[in-house]
């Protein structure tokens, strides 16, 4: 048994690309750093969009094309596709914030007893890392969930801190 860390979209779109921030690009060191010395099994997430992504919801109300498929801003941060590749961890691309497919792979794992705890790290706090912690959290209730704050950013400092109390208040230990 062990704990399990997945990175939450640290794509070149929401660090350095078209959504990118000055926090992203802040933990990413940390970020690294977290990766390197954890003690057993990383996912990553990939936010995933089709060239049709202007025509869907998420292109509706957030007109900023991002992540699209094959792109380089598609593509998990050089720093980190390398962990990646060298350790052949697993990748889960993900049509929208929360990943069903990955809170069932979780799920799965823990029935079996491979993994005891999650912690979550990546971007953005307040739409994607939120969105999968809650999904685990639903898939798995008795799962202790962690967020590790200074390996996460959000779309602002304020949205982060928003995210983190909201996550808290959920059982969600914020580390």
């Amino acid at each position: 048994m062990g704990k399990i860390l997945v990175v939450i979209d640290m794509q070149n779109d929401f660090v350095t690309g078209a959504l990118g921030s000055e926090e992203a690009k802040k933990i990413v060191p940390t970020v690294v750093e977290k990766v390197k010395n954890h003690d057993g099994d990383v996912i990553f997430t990939r936010d995933t969009h089709g060239e049709d992504y202007m025509q869907t919801q998420e292109g509706k109300n957030l007109p900023v094309p991002h992540c699209i498929k094959d792109t380089d801003g598609w593509q998990i941060i050089s720093e980190l596709l390398a962990l990646q590749q060298e350790n052949n961890y697993k990748v889960f691309d993900k049509p929208t914030f929360g990943s069903t497919e990955l809170a069932e792979y979780i799920k799965n794992e823990y029935e079996k007893g491979n993994i005891d705890e999650v912690e979550l790290i990546g971007v953005c706090t307040d739409i994607c890392v939120v969105s999968n912690a809650m999904l685990i959290k639903a898939y798995i209730p008795e799962i202790p969930v962690s967020v590790t704050e200074k390996c996460c950013a959000g779309v602002t400092p304020q949205k982060h801190n928003a995210a983190l109390e909201t996550m808290q208040s959920c059982q969600i230990k914020i580390c």
